[in-house]
């Protein structure tokens, strides 16, 4: 089973990630997860912070001479701005501790943020003791992860793709088939270039404003094969995962499979797909449409998989909202921490590592396997019998 976690605050010394359940023999760089973290860090909307990281996964162990060893995986990813901040983020306890700017007491509270329930939680005084964990710099560390199950997943067939299909009121609409390298060129990621335009201004009239702006973004994993995921338990059930790692990322609050909320005004004999007669046994159980978005009862049916979901306007405003103080519960102005204006372009990124780290556990629960090779066999073998029971076996 393959496992991970991070660890990490926002302004602290940096980000680790630990991974296990990954096979041996499977070829990795950190050139490989660089050029995955490159991408996260672009797009437009994005604030100061980026000016400053450059961010790079050292793996640290479960990797010898390019290939893993099937020994957890830990990775560290420097936090640059730690120089500036390396007494307000002291892990040693600091005498005469100065209140005066980035040491300063944050206790004005943010509403749309982590920061009133978490400091309730935990009886904290302070909101950055919940602010630094919350940040959404914790993703660099999700996206490394993600680089290597994306790179599992490859071995196999399986690309991931994501876009940008709505920023504010602005929404896209791409041409079919979506050309990717156009999208990784849009400023915003996105398909559609006349909606782009619009996307840029949009975010732009927000910024002027000192507000931010939310939108949606879709994930498209191909090639995945028929039958991971189960029907069998509730927890098992591949859709069901699928959601709660998206809804996972900072300021997802919306998360569909496949059109989602467009299906459910429709009748059932305009929802679901079709099967075709099977003519080619390379390619049974064609569809000409994929309105389940790639699953069904749980499990993938071999459609590509579509994923959407809607981030939030970020909490974070130039122009706070008006807030109550921690200390008094009296009336202030939000407290203003650096931030984006819009966080769906480098949302897609984070949502390709996401979905490539849930199909990475669902594959490995399939095929099993300590070794590429062993897995491969397995993978192969089950691929074979993928088919009309009676046709092609």
């Amino acid at each position: 089973m393959i496992r991970w976690f991070t660890a990490g605050e926002s302004h602290g010394q940096g980000l680790m990630v630990i991974m296990e359940g990954l096979p041996a023999g499977l070829p990795i760089t950190e050139e490989y997860i660089g050029a995955q973290l490159a991408r996260r860090q672009r797009g437009y909307g994005r604030g100061g912070r980026m000016l400053i990281e450059q961010d790079w996964a050292h793996i640290m162990s479960g990797v010898r001479h390019g290939m893993t060893l099937g020994s957890p995986i830990g990775m560290t990813l420097e936090n640059k701005d730690w120089v500036n901040w390396q007494e307000a983020m002291s892990v040693a306890a600091v005498e005469n501790y100065s209140q005066e700017g980035r040491n300063k007491r944050v206790t004005r509270i943010r509403p749309g943020h982590a920061d009133l329930p978490g400091a309730m939680k935990h009886g904290f005084e302070d909101v950055r003791n919940v602010l630094e964990r919350a940040s959404a710099r914790e993703t660099a560390a999700r996206v490394a992860a993600g680089a290597i199950a994306m790179r599992l997943l490859e071995e196999f067939g399986i690309q991931l793709h994501s876009h940008v299909i709505s920023i504010g009121g602005v929404w896209a609409s791409p041409k079919e088939p979506i050309d990717w390298e156009a999208v990784e060129d849009s400023p915003v990621r996105c398909a559609d270039p006349e909606a782009a335009s619009r996307m840029i201004a949009e975010i732009d009239a927000a910024r002027e404003a000192g507000d931010t702006v939310g939108g949606t973004v879709e994930v498209i994993a191909e090639n995945v094969p028929i039958g991971l995921g189960s029907h069998t338990q509730w927890d098992r059930k591949l859709d069901g995962r699928l959601a709660q790692a998206l809804m996972s990322i900072n300021a997802v609050k919306a998360v569909s499979i496949g059109p989602g909320w467009d299906v459910v005004n429709l009748r059932g004999s305009q929802v679901h797909d079709v099967i075709d007669p099977v003519t080619d046994p390379d390619r049974p159980w064609q569809r000409k449409t994929n309105r389940a978005g790639g699953t069904e009862g749980g499990m993938t049916d071999g459609m590509p998989l579509v994923a959407r979901f809607g981030i939030k306007p970020i909490a974070t405003l130039r122009n706070p909202l008006p807030s109550v103080d921690l200390d008094t519960g009296e009336a202030v102005q939000a407290h203003f921490e650096r931030s984006d204006v819009c966080q769906a372009p480098p949302a897609g990124v984070i949502g390709e590592a996401m979905v490539a780290l849930v199909l990475a556990e669902a594959f490995m629960e399939k095929f099993g396997g300590d070794s590429i090779p062993e897995t491969r066999r397995n993978y192969q073998g089950y691929m074979k019998t993928v088919g009309p029971r009676k046709l092609f076996q």
